[in-house]
């Protein structure tokens, strides 16, 4: 399929003891055999070879080659890894003097396209690898093991075989009408097969959302108005000390970040200005930005005074927050005897019932988490594409209309299920169809 060979570093590009670079393509042993002097055009698979890297007749480092002939290899082609002497500059001469061959510089992610391309994956195994090696806990990197293994494929496989089978029906009973009622066919066999489709694809979506929220992190907001302990608590519940904490009303002028993991929930943490009136131009654009954070917000920490009553500026935040995902934790319960369903001491870092609060309110993102579901937005997206035609499919049928109108819909439908895996086409999709039916036409 290509005509080309590549080559790229495929470690890290620091001080280390080993460096790693990938050949992949047809004249990958050729080049090698060209740098060491040594003949490589007969070595078997999944070998190692020593042998020492040439520029003319110097050396240039001893290194150990790696063999692995396609098609079983990474990529589906020829491949061979050079393990070098680690550091940056050898590791850049022998990458040199590879591409010296002939040899092309590969492309951000081009090998694990190559593998794809050559059928060694599909499209959602290939979002695994990047997924693996950008995963920031055991959560994301169980997701992405089980993705690579291909789970996203066995979820995804019984959707596109029942609605290959939903449009098979329609379009043999087009072709050939005298072999069925049309309307009895719709009623009893297309219809119900249609809505049940409609109820599993709605489940995986609404799995993948929430495992999408537990894994990606949660965009939060601390807010209340000045002085009651915001930023105290920022630095409880990232344990350390981030943002400036005073008796001062009005301290935090612009928003502070941090991230913290709670019972396998990233929370995304933002300490806001205190919301309340101020002629302070600087701190009114921190109350501006407050709020637009507070807009964006997927979940929002109000916090309020529990060693004095609500006032006004408490009032008013509790009704900008009405309806919205939040938490209400009243804070300095160290300085009161008041009786409040959640109460901190952030200021001595007893946090644990808003930690408790927070992981009970994402029990079921938590669980998702753990399932085997779609990864990332581009897959959850085409699964609501894939619904919403369905949908019209649906409405369609239950109005009547003409079953090869319905069928402009179900294939929209199945062309965005398998593009989730990166298969799609309507010649895919009729040669799925007339393989099924043998009409001795």
């Amino acid at each position: 399929m290509f005509k080309d060979t590549i080559a790229a570093i495929a470690t890290a590009p620091a001080m280390g003891a080993v460096s790693i670079i990938r050949i992949s393509g047809d004249d990958a042993f050729s080049a090698v055999s060209k740098l060491t002097k040594k003949d490589f055009s007969s070595a078997q698979g999944y070998t190692i070879h020593y042998a020492t890297v040439y520029e003319g007749d110097e050396p240039v480092d001893e290194v150990l080659v790696s063999v692995f002939r396609g098609p079983k290899s990474y990529t589906g082609e020829d491949v061979i890894e050079i393990g070098c002497h680690g550091g940056v500059y050898i590791t850049r001469r022998v990458l040199s003097l590879v591409l010296g061959t002939g040899v092309r510089m590969a492309h951000r992610g081009e090998f694990t396209e190559r593998a794809f391309l050559n059928g060694k994956m599909d499209l959602s195994q290939a979002e695994a690898v990047n997924d693996l090696i950008k995963a920031k806990d055991a959560s994301n990197a169980r997701s992405a093991v089980h993705s690579l293994k291909g789970s996203v494929t066995k979820l995804i496989e019984p959707l596109e075989e029942e609605l290959t089978q939903i449009i098979a029906n329609i379009e043999v009973n087009i072709d050939y009408p005298e072999y069925d009622d049309v309307q009895q066919l719709t009623d009893e066999e297309i219809l119900p097969a249609a809505e049940k489709w409609l109820v599993q694809i709605r489940e995986i979506i609404e799995t993948a959302e929430k495992a999408h929220i537990a894994r990606e992190g949660i965009d939060t907001v601390i807010l209340g108005r000045p002085n009651v302990g915001k930023s105290s608590l920022l630095n409880a519940m990232l344990e350390e000390d981030k943002a400036i904490v005073t008796d001062i009303a009005g301290t935090t002028r612009d928003l502070v970040e941090g991230t913290v993991r709670i019972g396998g929930i990233t929370l995304n943490l933002i300490d806001t200005a205190g919301i309340r009136e101020s002629e302070d131009k600087v701190e009114q654009i921190g109350i501006q930005r407050s709020i637009e954070a507070m807009n964006r917000a997927q979940l929002i920490i109000l916090v309020l005074d529990a060693s004095s009553d609500l006032n006004e500026e408490d009032q008013k935040l509790l009704e900008m927050t009405e309806g919205r995902q939040r938490i209400v934790v009243y804070n300095k319960m160290d300085r009161s005897d008041a009786d409040h369903d959640l109460s901190v001491s952030a200021i001595n870092g007893d946090i644990g019932s808003l930690v408790d609060a927070i992981k009970e309110k994402y029990e079921n993102e938590l669980s998702a988490a753990q399932m085997d579901t779609l990864n990332n937005e581009r897959q959850i997206g085409l699964a609501i594409q894939a619904e919403n035609s369905m949908k019209e499919a649906v409405n369609a049928l239950k109005a009547g209309m003409e079953l090869d109108l319905v069928t402009l819909d179900l294939q929209k439908s199945w062309t965005a299920i398998r593009e989730i895996t990166g298969r799609a086409g309507r010649e895919d999709l009729l040669d799925e169809i007339f393989s099924r039916f043998c009409l001795g036409k």
